[in-house]
């Protein structure tokens, strides 16, 4: 059995079945002019039926998911991630976005880890199962310009991380364009932002080992100071079993 930690329904809707040749057992068959035409009987509704097109979404992301430390990942791609991972919310008017970031520190030595793919996920609160997100300060998202008359205030290069991650949402409705998230993930602000979560894991440690799929919303290249960072958003995350598979039973 998996414990599914957050699970996006929209997301999941995305995903069509294919067309299916021969009618099921059950499908009813109406009579047009111009022939007969195959109608799948209406799908069960409830907890099981979405559990059973997870299962079909399973297979195919199996096919087609990289692992998320793959260095030549592009925006739009799906990933298959598993991380030691702390599920947090920002105070505020962003409460509603929720975040699973990687720990800087390595569990075997406490210090901070020099090498590999730190990961940074966001989605809705909404989606989240059964666990409640740690809400932390984070950064300063928007400043006031006390200097102008007006009393005008802008927003800070993490806010407009923030603002770009809130953004991108479920699907908008037809007609809208959608928000250009990777083009607004700055590369200073997302590493304030970073910062500022790791400056807030300071108190009892709340990381979980996850794992699920994603899809690639931005990559941050690694510095001389900083990792490498992948930003995605999840379709689902789950608690790592002792013995990682990808079946969902």
């Amino acid at each position: 059995m998996r414990e599914i930690v957050y699970l996006s329904e929209s997301k999941l809707r995305q995903f069509m079945p294919e067309p299916r040749r021969v009618p099921r057992a059950g499908a009813l068959r109406v009579t047009t002019p111009l022939g007969g035409v195959d109608m799948d009987a209406p799908a069960t509704d409830g907890e099981q039926g979405q559990l059973r097109h997870l299962r079909e979404v399973y297979k195919h992301l199996e096919l087609v998911a990289d692992w998320y430390t793959e260095p030549e990942l592009r925006p739009g791609q799906w990933v298959q991630f598993e991380a030691s991972l702390r599920c947090v919310t920002l105070s505020g008017a962003n409460q509603d976005l929720v975040l699973f970031v990687d720990s800087v520190l390595d569990s075997d030595t406490g210090h901070v880890a020099a090498e590999g793919c730190r990961l940074l996920m966001h989605g809705a609160a909404r989606h989240l199962r059964g666990w409640t997100a740690m809400a932390v300060d984070g950064p300063v998202l928007e400043v006031v310009n006390s200097g102008s008359s007006l009393g005008t205030s802008f927003v800070t290069r993490a806010g407009q991380v923030v603002e770009a991650l809130a953004s991108h949402r479920d699907p908008l409705p037809e007609g809208q364009t959608p928000p250009r998230t990777a083009a607004n993930l700055h590369s200073r602000g997302l590493q304030e932002l970073l910062r500022a979560l790791d400056e807030g894991d300071a108190s009892i440690d709340t990381s979980a080992m996850m794992t699920g799929y994603a899809r690639v919303t931005g990559l941050l290249p690694a510095t001389g100071t900083t990792s490498r960072c992948m930003v995605a958003s999840p379709l689902v995350v789950e608690y790592a079993t002792a013995v990682s598979g990808q079946n969902l039973v």
